[in-house]
């Protein structure tokens, strides 16, 4: 009977370790995402795409061959049917000309991945989100599914994804790929909308496979989706995509993707939000958020009838970076080279610009976090961002009295406030109705480090 006992006793003790490993296991196991909103919602944002902050966007296509009036110009010209588009057609291109013939001079002659990435990485930018297909179908990519109508076959007769990909990729950039779920013109996509997009000929022959080839080909740390504002999530599958993404794909766990993933998603379903574009929050959201602009205010491709009134200025775009990450987002700032593959000196200026910036002030900048206030107004406009244990309140415009005074921070008899990129310590009081006064550094102009915008560190606040 002991002998029966002692049995029973050791076969209960290897059944409490085998459970107690399968526990284990199952804890550890990577867990698995569901094709619904409510299981990939759940998914935490890898945080590199937090710590990044800054991005630079790139719209390059066959629509930068007209290059006039903006990158929609096939849309304007044959779907809305534009006078001013017809007419400059009318003006400028022979009888029978087709949107197809711009696709010979897309050459890309001039492409040189690395100058482009020694660029992007001098402008600060910590990632680079690059189209390769916008709404007019054009891949630059060799899309198996996309015949003559890429940029292996047609015009540069190279993978221009590829090829930036890598220049980025060796300079320790992330990179990202903006893809258009929609083609205005595709037969197959028209004929889903004719049947009011109770069928998926076009999401089943071009969409979904030209996503999953981008994703394995090219391995994206982003994915940037766009385009799919007629239809719902449901007629683009865009959930089945996703759950494969996180769940299976050689991205799983480093891949961010943005909110546009049907006309049901926008600032609710997805990764981070764009909401829309040029989306400003006016206070700090509780979700992660990015906000897309353009350096050409009227344009996201390059168009040769730019004028510099459109041209967003050093100053104005520094100002929205600034505060864009105050408010808890990332800045994706865009540029349209030209077909020949060049980026002009005005879009090389401006991005050269915020990477002198940056250089300064980019530790109130880069894997910041909102602090518990954002902004004040008063003599000048301060914002408010938060790193480790400081505090940094970055000011848009000197005072004319050399002080500036914050209300926010509370400081103690540890506190210490220094700028960035000037040495020493600066002098500070306390008044009971202006708060904290700080003398500013009595230099010159021509001494300063940066023209606009100035940052204060801030230690032992609280």
């Amino acid at each position: 009977m002991w002998e029966l006992r002692s049995e029973w006793r050791a076969v209960g003790v290897r059944l409490l370790l085998l459970l107690a490993a399968v526990a284990q296991a199952v804890a550890q196991a990577p867990r698995r995402y569901t094709p619904d909103w409510q299981s990939l919602d759940s998914r935490p944002l890898p945080k590199w795409f937090d710590e990044a902050k800054f991005g630079v966007f790139v719209h390059w296509g066959v629509f930068s061959v007209p290059a006039w009036g903006s990158e929609w110009f096939w849309w304007h010209w044959k779907g809305e049917r534009n006078p001013a588009y017809e007419r400059f057609m009318k003006e400028n291109y022979p009888p029978g000309f087709s949107y197809a013939d711009f696709g010979p001079q897309f050459t890309a002659r001039f492409f040189h991945p690395d100058q482009w990435a020694e660029l992007f990485q001098a402008a600060g930018a910590k990632y680079v989100v690059l189209t390769t297909k916008h709404h007019e179908g054009y891949t630059n990519w060799p899309s198996p599914v996309s015949w003559n109508w890429n940029s292996k076959d047609v015009g540069p007769h190279r993978d221009l994804v590829g090829e930036l990909g890598a220049a980025v990729r060796k300079r320790n950039l992330r990179y990202g790929l903006y893809h258009s779920l929609l083609e205005w013109f595709h037969p197959l996509y028209l004929l889903d909308k004719k049947n009011g997009f109770k069928t998926q000929y076009f999401v089943g022959a071009k969409t979904m496979p030209e996503l999953y080839d981008l994703v394995n080909s090219y391995k994206p740390d982003l994915i940037w989706s766009d385009g799919e504002w007629e239809c719902p999530d449901t007629y683009w599958n865009s959930t089945n995509f996703l759950a494969w993404l996180y769940n299976d794909s050689p991205v799983k766990d480093q891949v961010v993707v943005n909110d546009r993933w049907g006309q049901n998603c926008s600032c609710r379903h997805g990764g981070y939000y764009n909401c829309q574009d040029k989306f400003r929050p006016h206070s700090l959201p509780d979700h992660k958020w990015e906000m897309c602009t353009s350096v050409d205010k009227s344009s996201w491709g390059y168009r040769r009838d730019m004028t510099i009134s459109s041209i967003a200025g050093e100053n104005e775009i520094i100002e929205e970076l600034v505060q864009t990450v105050s408010l808890g987002g990332n800045y994706l700032l865009n540029i349209g080279p030209t077909k020949d593959g060049l980026i002009v000196p005005v879009f090389q200026e401006r991005l050269l610009a915020v990477g002198k910036w940056l250089q300064i002030n980019g530790e109130a900048i880069y894997a910041s976090k909102p602090w518990r206030v954002q902004s004040e107004k008063n003599e000048t406009v301060v914002w408010y961002t938060t790193k480790d244990s400081a505090v940094y309140a970055t000011f848009l415009y000197w005072p004319e009295n050399g002080i500036i005074n914050l209300k926010s921070p509370q400081t103690t008899s540890a506190t210490k406030i220094t700028m960035l990129g000037i040495t020493g310590e600066l002098t500070w009081t306390l008044d009971p109705q202006e708060g904290l006064l700080i003398s500013l550094p009595q230099l010159p102009p021509t001494a300063l480090t940066v023209d606009f915008a100035w940052t204060l560190k801030l230690t032992s606040v609280k």
